[in-house]
């Protein structure tokens, strides 16, 4: 999650940054209005955030309850081996052993391919959150005549008059 508000953040400095230096955008005599947005704070109270997640995770429950009980499985072998190991003959062993690395590539294989699979919905969702945002902010900026809007993670001091989280908020949970 700190990976995608670190993202987020850029993408609205850069975005930000383009309003400013764009000279239509701007003009000359009057001094830039600068706004900002606190977007971490967007997607931690945001309910539209919270049903994106739920969604997710309802996609993906039967998957990861089958590798949790796979993983569970795999444990439950390992630790037979080690309580019957003493008892066994080699090559029942060697078998055995064989049988847990195996069991253990393929789990780490299908651990990984959901993993693959989670990320690459994840990324999906964010690009449609984070452009929907974008445009709220700009829409924002715009009927606002702010000239710069800066999230403001990434801002020492800014005024609560300069603060547009709420609308922005209102304006995306809608």
């Amino acid at each position: 999650m700190k990976k995608v508000l670190a993202i987020v953040s850029s993408v609205l400095l850069v975005s930000g940054m383009q309003a400013y230096a764009d000279p239509a955008a701007t003009t000359t005599s009057a001094a830039p209005v600068i706004a900002v947005v606190n977007v971490q704070q967007i997607f931690q109270q945001s309910p539209k955030i919270a049903d994106l997640n739920k969604k997710l995770q309802s996609q993906f429950k039967g998957r990861q309850e089958k590798l949790i009980a796979a993983q569970k499985s795999f444990q439950d072998e390992v630790d037979k081996f080690r309580k019957d190991a003493s008892t066994m003959s080699q090559k029942d062993k060697d078998a055995m052993q064989k049988k847990i690395t195996d069991d253990q590539t393929s789990l780490q294989k299908d651990a990984g391919v959901f993993q693959q699979d989670l990320g690459k919905e994840q990324n999906k969702i964010m690009k449609g959150v984070l452009a929907q945002l974008n445009e709220i902010i700009s829409g924002i900026a715009k009927k606002n005549n702010y000239t710069l809007v800066l999230d403001s993670q990434a801002v020492v001091y800014a005024a609560d008059s300069a603060d547009i989280t709420k609308q922005v908020a209102g304006s995306f949970d809608k």
